[in-house]
């Protein structure tokens, strides 16, 4: 099967060159063709009107010998073909059946002289000439009948001579005229590069501006703007560049400064939230302890509150943790922790029953990581995968091997339904939410947002995807030696 290579797209450098020389080829030949008609129709018309002129002029001045007999025809004949003009010409004569011409070559008359010539000179006394290729070569025949003036009145005498003259020396002419053309075409063309080159390059030095601009803009860089010269349309083109950029720079700052009060809000509203929420945390623990001693709908509603409660604690908690990622102020305190020992302790501090949770972690694997911030992790991906997904949850910790160093990979599992392939792209968008009416419901509040931020603090990338025989896979990949 063969494979159709396109071609590289030509830049618009080259088009724009190409379409000047193109137009000014164009232009050329056109300038060139229309010279060379109007000066060969002029080279050639001078020559016949002279011809013509001089037969007649001659036949005028000369005394006719008639009635005519064939040597009478004969001198008539030689005395004109002495007198051609503007060259030499061959005289043919024709009297009733008489032929004679001034070459003296025995052949009485010639190819040159049409039948149509003869027809058309019986209706033009004054005269007529036809152009006739004889080979290769042009030749000029002019016909004109013999008249006398009896009484001021012209009358044919039944005599008609031509006159045959070669036009080489005007096709000479001509030719050169074309040489001459032809050779300045090519100068011409390389002479016209360079103002093509010249207006390319005043045409493409703002386009080129304009895509640097662009390219700035697109790294961030707003307060980017172009210098506008002249008033055509490219300097209109900058000139709209600038104030949409003008524009897009306010609205920037204007989303940037909103984005960042409402970060100073939620983490304000977050820090004043902790000293009441203390406060009835204490309360609802000494409450929690003396539920037994009350009657059931109060203490069931106590333990409501005691529960809700927490869950405030925990969520002003994580409004806190997202602040200080928004802010640039989280950073690592990094150990050396043995895994095995790191993810059983996460798994004891947590309320889930035997048999929830599964690990595959190999002894004596060791990382350099923020303890803190892996238990985190660990403890927000078992956390969503036991309350969104299906006991047991399968915890497998390996390395893998990189160029830059090797990799430490954490795969939590769970054996739910899975995740639904359009709440897939947003598992970790802050308070994601799947459709309600859905089977599962995807998203943990913050805890996802944070478990991704924590592992970029590391260095490393958390990914969720369907597991191939059902349930949501979550990986966690980072340098197993992290820098702060």
């Amino acid at each position: 099967m063969s494979v159709v290579r396109r071609s590289a797209p030509l830049g618009l450098r080259t088009r724009l060159i190409a379409a000047f020389l193109l137009v000014a080829a164009i232009s050329a030949v056109g300038t060139a063709a229309l010279t060379y008609r109007q000066a060969r129709t002029a080279i050639l018309r001078q020559s016949q009107d002279t011809a013509v002129e001089t037969l007649r002029d001659q036949l005028e001045g000369t005394r006719l010998r008639l009635p005519y007999d064939q040597e009478s025809l004969q001198i008539q004949v030689n005395e004109l073909g002495k007198r051609g003009k503007p060259r030499a010409w061959t005289v043919y004569g024709e009297y009733g059946a008489l032929r004679a011409n001034s070459n003296g070559n025995g052949n009485p008359t010639s190819s040159l002289i049409t039948d149509a010539l003869r027809r058309e000179i019986r209706d033009k006394p004054h005269g007529v000439f036809q152009r006739v290729m004889s080979g290769k070569s042009p030749y000029l025949a002019v016909g004109m009948p013999a008249v006398i003036t009896v009484q001021g009145v012209s009358q044919p005498t039944g005599a008609v001579f031509y006159a045959v003259m070669p036009l080489v020396t005007e096709e000479q002419t001509v030719d050169l005229m074309v040489a001459a053309a032809r050779n300045g075409a090519l100068p011409g063309l390389a002479i016209a590069l360079v103002p093509a080159l010249l207006a390319a390059r005043s045409v493409l030095r703002p386009v080129r501006k304009l895509r640097i601009a662009a390219h700035q803009m697109g790294r961030g860089q707003l307060d980017t703007r172009i210098e506008v010269r002249g008033a055509d349309e490219l300097a209109g083109l900058a000139r709209t560049f600038n104030e949409t950029a003008q524009a897009l720079e306010k609205s920037v700052e204007e989303l940037q400064q909103a984005e960042a009060r409402a970060r100073r809000f939620a983490a304000d509203v977050s820090h004043e939230l902790r000293t009441p929420l203390s406060g009835m945390l204490a309360v609802t623990e000494v409450l929690d302890e003396d539920a037994e001693q009350l009657d059931p709908d109060t203490a069931k509603a106590l333990r409501l509150i005691s529960a809700e409660t927490g869950k405030l604690a925990v969520l002003v908690e994580d409004l806190m943790e997202i602040s200080r990622f928004d802010a640039r102020a989280a950073g690592l305190n990094l150990d050396d922790v043995d895994m095995a020992e790191a993810v059983g302790k996460s798994l004891e501090r947590r309320p889930w029953g035997d048999g929830q949770v599964v690990t595959d972690v190999p002894e004596g694997l060791r990382a350099r990581l923020d303890p803190r911030r892996f238990d985190v992790v660990l403890a927000n991906l078992v956390g969503n995968a036991l309350r969104h997904g299906g006991a047991p949850v399968r915890i497998t910790v390996g390395t893998r091997p990189d160029p830059d160093g090797e990799r430490l990979t954490v795969e939590v599992a769970d054996s739910g339904p899975g995740i639904a392939p359009e709440a897939l792209p947003h598992i970790f968008d802050r308070f994601f939410k799947a459709d309600a009416a859905r089977t599962r419901s995807v998203g943990s509040g913050l805890g996802l947002a944070i478990t991704l931020e924590n592992v970029r603090l590391h260095g490393g990338t958390v990914t969720a995807a369907n597991g191939g025989s059902g349930g949501a896979v979550f990986t966690v990949d980072m340098p197993l030696e992290a820098h702060a």
